[in-house]
C-alpha cells in the first residue's frame, strides 16, 4: 500500500513539481541576494529613520522595510509617483525600487502557472501529491532501513536506488518544510484560515491637529528599524488623518498632530503562524535557510528521474502476479525475500497454483511483515533469499526485527523455505536465521523448513507437495524458471595455463558490452561492476547458470574470468571450446560481501588456483597503492603461475606490496597454508594493525587456511570467526 501511494503521485505528477521545484530553487536565491546588496540600518530606531527620508523627500508617503532588511520610500514629486531603495545612513536614494522581471516571472510561475486561480489550485495539489510523496518515501526508507535509528545505514543496490533513497535521507525535512507551507499558504490566499488583521477600535479620539514631527514621535524611537514592516504618513490637509505603523508585532496608529497612540492591533496567533509559514517558504526574513531549503528541492528532479528509471526496472526486473488479494481479505500470506529478483519468480509460481485451488493469496517483500493486517490469514509462507554472508536480501531488510519485537507470534501457522546455492558458505542462512527466529517465538510451523538449491524446479515441486498435503489440497509446482537477462560477449583473447599437471585453466577476457546511462542507473550488472562480482555463464541446454568471479571491474573496460575445465563440466567445457571472435551469453551479479572494501589498512589476499582471479583484479584496481599481501598457491610455476607477468609489474608499480607463492609439486611441495604458517609474525603484526583477510579458492584450502590462521591469531586471542564478526575476514569459496 505504501508503495502505491509513493509511485502513483509521483508517476503522476513528475513534471508539475520538477516546475515547481526548480522555480522554488531559483527564488531561493532572490533573498540572500537582496541581504547582501541592500544596506542595513544597524541601531537606527523608526524615528530617525523616517526623519532621514523626510528631509530628502518632504512628500513621502510610505517607508517600507522588507524581510531583508532593504528600505523603499515612496513619495510624490511634482504630482508624479516616485520610489527609490534607500540608504538609511543618509535617507537617499540609491537605486531603483522597481521589481526584478525575472523574479516577477518565475514568482508567477512558482505560484500559479500563469493561470490565475485555477494555477495555484494545481500548484497546490503538486504541494500535496509531494507531501505524499515525501511522507510514504520516508516510510519506505525507514522499512529498507530497517527501522528509523538505522536511517543512514549502508545502502546496496543500482545506482539510481541509492541516489533516489540517499536524497530522500538529507532533503526528507526541506520537503516536509516546503510542500506543508504551501499548502498553507494557498489556504489562507484563499481565505480558508482565520489569520486576516484584528480590525483596530474606532479612532475617535484624535486631536485633531497636524504637523508633529516624526523624530520626536515617542512610538517611532521606541521602535527599532530591525522591527519596521511599514510606516504611512498622513495627508498634512486631512486632521482626521493618521499614522500608521506596521511592526513585527502589530500595528499602531498614531496621532499626526501629538505621537500619541490611538489604537494597537497585535498579532493574533493564526498570523503569527502565516508569517513564519511564509518565511519558511520563501526565506524572506531567514535568507540562509531559504538557501537550504532550495538545495533541498534540487533533489526533486533528481529523485524524479531516478524514480522513473527504477520504475521501468522495477516493471522489467520483477513477474507481475496476478489476482493479488489484499493482506485483509486473504487466506494465505505469502511473504518474498528477495536480493536479485529470482525468488518472486517461484511466489509467482506459488501464488498461481495456490489461486487454482480456490485459496485467496496476497503477496508482498517480507519488509512489509505486518500481523495486524492479516485478519483472516489461515497460514504464512515466507521464500527468503540470502544476501552475502547471511545478510538479509533487500525485499526483506528489517524482518528479523519485526518478529523479535511481537509479543505473541501470529495465530496462523507458518511455513519457510529458503533459496540459495549449495556452492556458498552461508547457503539459505537469513532463511534459516527467519525459522529458527520464528521457532524461538513459539510461532507454529505448517511444515519443516526446507531449501532449494541452484533454484531446483525438483526441490520446489518437492516441497509443493509437502505444503500441499499440510494444506489438504493437491498443489503442484511446475516451475520454469526464468533465465535472467543476458547479452552477448565476444571473447578477444584467452590464455592457456595447466596442460602439463593435468589442470586445464584458461583466463578469458571478453570485451565489455556498451550499456545506455539509464540502464546503467537502474542497475544494469554491466552498467557498474566490480572484481570480485560474480558473471553468469548461461551454457547451451542449460536452464540454470554458472558463475564465474570476475577478475576486473569495469574501469578496466574489459571483463575476464578465470576458468578451470572439470570433467564433464557442461559450462566450462564449452568455455574451453571458445576462441576470440566467439561470443557466449552472460549476465552480472553482484557480490558485495567479497569486495575489499576502503581505506588504507593493508589487505591479506588468500588463494589458490582459479581463485587468484577476483585478487588479482583487487590488486589490478590497487591505484591508491593500499598495502596488498598476496598468497597464492599453484600446482607448479612453470605451468600454471596465473597472471605471472601482470603480478610482477603490479609490484614494481606499488599496486602489489608483497608476493608469496606456493607450489604443491615439485621438488619441495608446498601449499599456500604452509606459506601462511613461515609468515606468522608478519601475518600477526598485520592484523594487529588492522588488516582485513581475503580468502578465494576451493573449500579445502579454505579449511586448511582458517585452521592455520586460528594458530596464529590465538597468541593476541583472535580467531577467525571473530574477525568475520568484524567484517575482515571474508571468504569466496566453492
Amino acid at each position: 500500500m505504501m508503495r502505491a501511494l509513493h509511485r502513483w503521485p509521483g508517476l503522476l505528477a513528475a513534471l508539475l513539481l520538477v516546475v515547481l521545484s526548480l522555480s522554488g530553487a531559483a527564488l531561493s536565491l532572490f533573498p540572500a541576494a537582496e541581504r547582501l546588496t541592500s544596506p542595513q540600518a544597524a541601531a537606527l530606531s523608526v524615528a530617525d529613520l523616517a526623519a532621514r527620508i523626510e528631509a530628502v523627500h518632504p512628500q513621502v508617503e510610505q517607508i517600507r522595510r522588507a524581510p531583508s532588511g532593504r528600505i523603499t520610500a515612496y513619495w510624490f514629486e511634482d504630482g508624479t509617483p516616485q520610489a527609490a531603495v534607500i540608504d538609511p545612513a543618509t535617507g537617499q536614494g540609491i537605486s531603483a525600487a522597481d521589481p526584478n522581471p525575472f523574479e516577477r516571472w518565475l514568482t508567477n510561475l512558482h505560484r500559479s502557472l500563469f493561470l490565475g486561480d485555477g494555477g495555484r489550485l494545481a500548484t497546490a495539489a503538486g504541494a500535496a501529491a509531494m507531501l505524499v510523496l515525501t511522507l510514504s518515501g520516508a516510510g519506505l526508507v525507514t522499512r529498507r532501513a530497517g527501522g528509523w535509528r538505522r536511517w543512514f545505514a549502508p545502502l546496496r543496490g543500482p545506482l539510481a536506488s541509492r541516489l533516489h533513497v540517499e536524497i530522500v535521507r538529507v532533503a526528507v525535512a526541506g520537503l516536509l518544510v516546503s510542500s506543508g507551507t504551501a499548502l498553507w499558504m494557498t489556504a489562507s490566499t484563499f481565505d480558508l484560515l482565520p489569520d486576516g488583521p484584528t480590525p483596530p477600535a474606532l479612532l475617535n479620539n484624535a486631536s485633531g491637529r497636524t504637523g508633529a514631527s516624526v523624530a520626536a514621535m515617542d512610538m517611532l524611537k521606541q521602535t527599532p528599524v530591525a522591527e519596521l514592516r511599514s510606516l504611512s504618513f498622513p495627508d498634512p490637509g486631512d486632521a482626521a488623518d493618521i499614522l500608521t505603523l506596521k511592526t513585527d508585532h502589530g500595528t499602531g496608529y498614531l496621532d499626526q498632530g501629538t505621537g500619541a497612540v490611538l489604537a494597537w492591533s497585535g498579532l493574533n496567533g493564526w498570523q503569527r503562524v502565516s508569517e513564519t509559514v511564509y518565511m519558511l517558504h520563501t526565506g524572506q526574513g531567514a535568507a540562509a535557510l531559504g538557501l537550504v531549503l532550495g538545495l533541498m528541492a534540487l533533489g526533486v528532479p533528481a529523485m524524479a528521474g531516478t524514480g522513473f528509471v527504477l520504475w521501468l526496472a522495477g516493471r522489467r526486473g520483477r513477474p507481475r502476479i496476478r489476482g493479488n488479494v489484499a493482506a485483509g481479505h486473504a487466506e494465505t500470506i505469502l511473504l518474498v525475500g528477495s536480493e536479485g529478483g529470482s525468488s518472486w519468480g517461484f511466489a509467482a509460481t506459488l501464488h498461481a497454483a495456490l489461486s487454482a485451488a480456490g485459496q485467496t493469496v496476497h503477496a508482498a517483500p517480507m519488509s512489509a511483515f505486518d500481523p495486524a493486517r492479516y485478519r483472516q490469514a489461515r497460514r504464512i509462507l515466507i521464500l527468503a533469499a540470502t544476501y552475502g554472508d547471511g545478510d538479509a536480501p533487500a525485499s526483506a531488510r528489517g524482518f528479523l526485527e519485526r518478529l523479535q519485537a511481537l509479543p505473541t507470534p501470529p495465530s496462523a501457522p507458518l511455513a519457510v523455505i529458503g533459496f540459495g546455492d549449495r556452492g556458498f558458505a552461508a547457503y539459505c542462512a537469513f532463511a534459516q536465521a527467519v525459522a529458527a527466529t520464528a521457532a524461538a517465538k513459539g510461532w507454529h510451523q505448517l511444515i519443516p523448513f526446507d531449501t532449494v538449491d541452484h533454484q531446483s524446479p525438483r526441490d520446489f515441486v518437492r516441497w509443493g507437495r509437502t505444503l500441499g498435503r499440510a494444506m489438504d489440497i493437491d498443489l503442484v509446482l511446475e516451475h520454469q524458471p526464468v533465465p535472467p537477462a543476458a547479452l552477448s560477449l565476444t571473447l578477444v583473447s584467452r590464455r592457456d595455463y595447466g596442460a602439463d599437471v593435468q589442470a586445464p585453466t584458461a583466463i578469458l577476457r571478453f570485451a565489455q558490452p556498451e550499456i545506455a546511462l539509464w540502464r546503467r542507473l537502474a542497475g544494469h550488472g554491466f552498467g557498474r561492476f566490480r572484481a570480485g562480482d560474480l558473471l553468469g555463464i548461461l551454457p547451451e541446454g542449460a536452464t540454470v547458470p554458472r558463475f564465474y568471479s570476475l577478475a576486473s571491474g569495469r574501469c578496466d573496460g574489459f571483463i575476464e574470468i578465470v576458468v578451470k575445465k572439470h570433467p564433464g563440466g557442461l559450462c566450462s567445457s564449452q568455455l574451453f571450446w571458445l576462441e576470440p571472435g566467439d561470443t557466449v551469453s552472460a549476465f552480472l551479479r553482484r557480490n558485495p560481501g567479497f569486495y575489499p572494501g576502503r581505506g588504507r589498512v593493508p589487505l591479506i589476499l588468500i588463494g589458490a588456483g582459479t581463485g587468484i582471479g577476483p585478487l588479482a583484479g583487487f590488486v589490478r584496481g590497487n591505484r591508491r597503492r593500499r598495502p596488498i599481501h598476496l598468497f597464492f598457491g599453484m600446482r607448479h610455476p612453470t605451468s600454471d603461475f596465473l597472471y605471472e607477468a601482470e603480478l610482477t609489474d603490479w609490484q614494481r608499480q606499488g599496486h602489489l606490496r608483497q608476493l608469496a607463492t606456493a607450489c604443491s609439486r615439485g621438488c619441495m611441495p608446498r601449499y599456500v597454508q604452509d606459506v601462511l604458517a613461515e609468515e606468522a609474525t608478519e601475518i600477526a603484526r598485520l592484523i594487529a594493525s588492522g588488516a582485513s583477510i581475503m580468502v578465494c579458492g576451493g573449500r579445502d584450502m579454505a579449511v586448511g587456511v582458517s585452521a592455520v590462521l586460528t594458530d596464529i591469531l590465538a597468541p593476541a586471542g583472535l580467531t577467525p570467526a571473530l574477525l568475520k564478526t568484524q567484517g575482515r575476514y571474508v571468504e569466496d569459496v566453492y
